[in-house]
């Protein structure tokens, strides 16, 4: 447990198995009651982690008012719903994201077997990937989305707007990008250091002082109509501009460490992205399927060495890549290629 001053505090829970190590999850005092931002992975361990955490903090999972949820991923929202089993507190969460998990609870099993083993299919994979995917929908595993927990918000997080916490002003900042609904959360004071900028920043996963997030397609099994449209790598760098515009004091994130310098950290970004796409062009002087691209990119490790289900992420990486490069007119579909591939313009 960490605190921050001005009635904040970070608690590390840790997530399974991820060289991440743990999530950030913050406490935030509020004239009605203690405020969770975002609670950790649904595990033991982590819950072990947050109660004990929580009591450090000199209060109780019982007393939380409210959870604010960054985005839906399962080391941000795991926890939710046992912690409003024990306190009855209400969940919030942006309205797309709520739809990500309202359409997961719904899903039929096995439907998101389905989803991937189709989407690698045409992405380009060989079959000894997607082999492991079709003996499981075979064996009948219900192939939900992987850790992605049930509880469904009570309350949706509205961009822009100040959230009802008596005696904090906290306002959401839409940032889509890592998810379709991820929210940073701007408290606006004076901060407690006497650091100048404005207020603090609860940035979730969009903005972390060391690494980028994880930017691939959003998952959406049953987006048929709309398939192809949405272009997360570009609702990243436009997130990117809206928050280093905040220039914020400091910058609480949901892993690693809190920093200061938002807006060069931005800088940062901006231009890994940039050279991060120019690469990309330049391997497609000649034609790539998405998995032969993601094969081809720079990587923390060599291909041979990544596992199977970074793997996958890497793939849907490099298609959010193809994405934006295609809605900018840089690349393009070569006609008549099955699975498709795509050439630099």
């Amino acid at each position: 447990m960490t605190s921050h001053g001005g009635g904040v505090w970070s608690i590390p829970v840790p997530i399974p198995d991820n060289p991440l190590g743990h999530t950030l999850v913050h406490l935030l005092d509020t004239d009605r009651g203690p405020v969770l931002i975002d609670t950790g992975w649904d595990d033991p361990a982590a819950w072990d982690a947050l109660t004990t955490g929580l009591t450090a903090c000199g209060t109780a999972v019982s007393d939380i008012h409210g959870v604010l949820l960054t985005h839906h991923h399962p080391d941000h929202h795991g926890l939710s719903g046992r912690v409003r089993e024990a306190s009855g507190a209400w969940l919030a969460m942006h309205a797309a994201d709520a739809a990500v998990v309202r359409r997961t609870c719904a899903a039929a099993p096995g439907h998101w077997l389905d989803y991937l083993t189709d989407r690698l299919t045409a992405a380009g994979a060989p079959e000894d990937h997607l082999a492991p995917l079709r003996a499981a929908r075979a064996a009948g595993h219900a192939g939900a989305l992987p850790g992605l927990a049930a509880a469904l918000p009570d309350r949706h997080i509205t961009p822009g707007a100040l959230l009802d916490l008596p005696g904090r002003r906290l306002r959401a900042v839409w940032t889509p990008g890592h998810t379709p609904g991820h929210v940073c959360l701007h408290l606006e004071e004076r901060h407690p250091a006497g650091a100048t900028g404005s207020g603090r920043l609860f940035s979730g996963d969009h903005l972390l002082p060391g690494i980028s997030p994880h930017i691939g397609l959003y998952e959406d099994p049953d987006d048929g109509a709309n398939a192809g449209e949405a272009d997360p790598l570009g609702d990243y760098l436009d997130s990117l501009g809206r928050v280093g515009r905040l220039g914020p004091a400091e910058v609480l994130p949901a892993h690693q460490h809190p920093f200061t310098g938002a807006a060069r950290r931005v800088g940062e970004l901006l231009d890994h992205h940039a050279a991060r796409l120019d690469g990309v062009r330049n391997l497609l002087a000649t034609p790539h399927t998405p998995w032969q691209l993601a094969e081809r990119m720079r990587w923390n490790r060599p291909w041979a060495d990544i596992p199977y289900g970074s793997r996958n992420i890497a793939v849907a990486e490099a298609e959010a890549h193809l994405r934006h490069l295609v809605k900018r007119g840089r690349a393009a579909a070569v006609p008549g290629t099955d699975p498709v591939a795509y050439q630099a313009r």
